[in-house]
């Protein structure tokens, strides 16, 4: 059976890389792939000093070829294209020249301010394929001379419903109270202010799901001891099923995104949302969604008074049809029998 490596900088926890890595690996799988996984942090199968964002000194190259050399496919997640690490990228980039990969890229470094002078990444390769998770950094790619494919996220179709009323109890949320949920690791580009201006002009609480990241904990504490709303900021005590749940709004006012998940996996849970006009969230509105936008507090008011189950459903249904785990994984197979590839 061939085995298939799925290398980042952490893989198996919360964060938007780690989610998408595990529908991915499930897909290989189905594949007939066995699949191994390698990162600096995290539960994985292979842990490598050095792969960890802020690693203090790069990865031992002997340690990168030993854990990738039974590999007959490796899908790079985020690591050689977003530069929180250059010296891992530069490691996996040698080992991995002449060899099956796909370069899987969420976060070039021009859609960030502070890594818009790198220009090393993404690496290119005859033997490697590249994909994005939207077409605007395809688009991107293509003015830089690499071709490349976008295969959207994918998303379980049905997920649990979850447990409101549980939730909320555990929570300390009242059957009254309206629960704005914000379902984010916190760091400045999720605009926390902006979701915490919407929770209070809801006369809502505001729950922040994930840490602060990337430095940006004073400022957040700044934000939530100046909030005028009741916060809470701690994980689910359930499942994201029943964070869902047991929310009235998801807010999601990012200034930027590559994707963002949280809208998509609303309109699954049936939940409005009320998302910011970052350019990939133009280009999933195409499809037909109907999202608020964060700074209409009073439309939003409007409709959790008066719930409309039409534009629900009907959110729902486009998630399904364009952005579902089999969606994501026929894109996938034909990636790879395009590349000779499949076992």
């Amino acid at each position: 059976m061939p085995t298939a490596a799925i290398v980042s900088f952490r893989l198996g926890l919360s964060d938007g890389v780690s989610v998408v890595a595990a529908t991915w690996a499930d897909a290989l799988t189905s594949f007939g792939f066995t699949v191994q996984t390698v990162a600096g942090d995290g539960p994985v199968d292979h842990i490598i000093d050095g792969l960890a964002i802020g690693a203090t000194a790069p990865p031992a190259r002997k340690a990168v070829e030993a854990a990738l050399a039974g590999a007959d496919l490796v899908v790079v997640e985020n690591l050689c294209t977003i530069p929180m690490n250059l010296p891992a990228a530069r490691v996996v980039t040698a080992t991995l020249r002449g060899r099956a990969a796909i370069l899987h890229h969420h976060d070039p470094p021009w859609q960030r301010p502070q890594y818009v002078d790198v220009r090393e990444l993404p690496p290119d390769d005859p033997s490697w394929r590249h994909v994005t998770i939207n077409q605007l950094t395809a688009r991107e790619l293509a003015a830089r001379g690499i071709t490349a494919t976008t295969i959207y996220n994918g998303f379980d179709a049905d997920p649990p419903p979850g447990d409101r009323d549980a939730t909320r109890a555990a929570l300390g949320i009242g059957p009254g109270t309206r629960l704005v949920v914000h379902p984010v690791r916190a760091i400045a580009r999720k605009d926390v202010p902006a979701a915490v201006r919407l929770a209070t002009a809801l006369d809502a609480t505001y729950w922040l799901l994930g840490p602060a990241e990337d430095g940006y904990a004073p400022e957040l504490e700044r934000v939530l001891a100046a909030a005028r709303c009741p916060v809470l900021h701690q994980p689910s005590p359930g499942s994201m099923h029943d964070a869902y749940a047991a929310a009235d709004l998801v807010a999601f006012p990012s200034t930027w995104e590559g994707f963002g998940n949280p809208p998509i996996e609303a309109a699954l849970h049936r939940k409005p949302a009320a998302v910011g006009r970052y350019p990939v969230a133009e280009e999933l509105l195409a499809f037909g969604f109907r999202w608020f936008d964060p700074g209409t507090p009073a439309e939003i008011d409007g409709f959790l008074a008066a719930p409309d189950v039409e534009l629900l459903e009907a959110n729902r249904a486009i998630a399904r049809e364009h952005f579902s785990i089999a969606s994501m994984r026929d894109h996938l197979r034909a990636l790879l029998d395009e590349a000779g590839w499949l076992p």
